[in-house]
């Protein structure tokens, strides 16, 4: 089983791309297969709402997104890591979720996917849960099942994210759980 890890941020080696690398080597742990898309690598443009994708077509804004279409629907589970910008996900992170409505279009693809999210914000309480329930409603939208740490949400880290041992145990507690709940599926 795959599982794809999201960082949303637009800033390389940050604090959403250390939580991606840390996740997914809990996942590899524990013998899942791994990839990653870093937003902050990549050129994703906002959907411009041509209505190319509901008549079946490819989308025909050339970018990145082509690629990251296929990695999404080869995953069994994905990760979501994002900052909080101005209480809720990047703007990065909701372009590629607008451009993913291609998937939906076209035979709701992510339907049935298991899904975690991961947020970090600039304070203990800066928007995190807020942001983690975006999140979870726009992976509602393509019929994804979310999965939270056993407790609340999801991975609620303060930056920077390598001197936050609570909520770093929020993030390793959400992939556990994942993982776990991945398992359980497979039998």
């Amino acid at each position: 089983m795959k599982i794809l890890g999201i960082s949303g941020s637009p800033k390389q080696e940050g604090n959403n791309e250390t939580i991606i690398k840390n996740v997914l080597e809990v996942a590899k742990s524990k013998g899942f297969e791994t990839d990653s898309i870093m937003i902050s690598q990549k050129k994703i443009a906002p959907c411009i709402a041509c209505g190319t994708c509901a008549r079946g077509e490819k989308c025909p804004i050339n970018d990145d997104m082509q690629e990251v279409y296929g990695k999404l629907v080869e995953a069994d589970a994905i990760v979501f890591s994002t900052p909080v910008y101005f209480g809720g996900m990047t703007a990065q992170l909701k372009a590629l979720f607008d451009r993913s409505v291609l998937l939906r279009r076209q035979g709701f693809q992510l339907r049935g996917k298991f899904g975690a999210v991961m947020a970090v914000g600039g304070s203990r309480n800066g928007g995190q849960e807020k942001t983690i329930q975006n999140v979870h409603d726009c992976m509602m939208v393509h019929g994804m099942i979310p999965v939270g740490d056993g407790a609340h949400f999801g991975g609620i880290a303060l930056k920077p994210v390598d001197d936050d041992e609570i909520g770093m145990k929020t993030v390793i507690d959400t992939i556990e759980n994942l993982c776990a709940t991945l398992k359980k599926n497979e039998l």
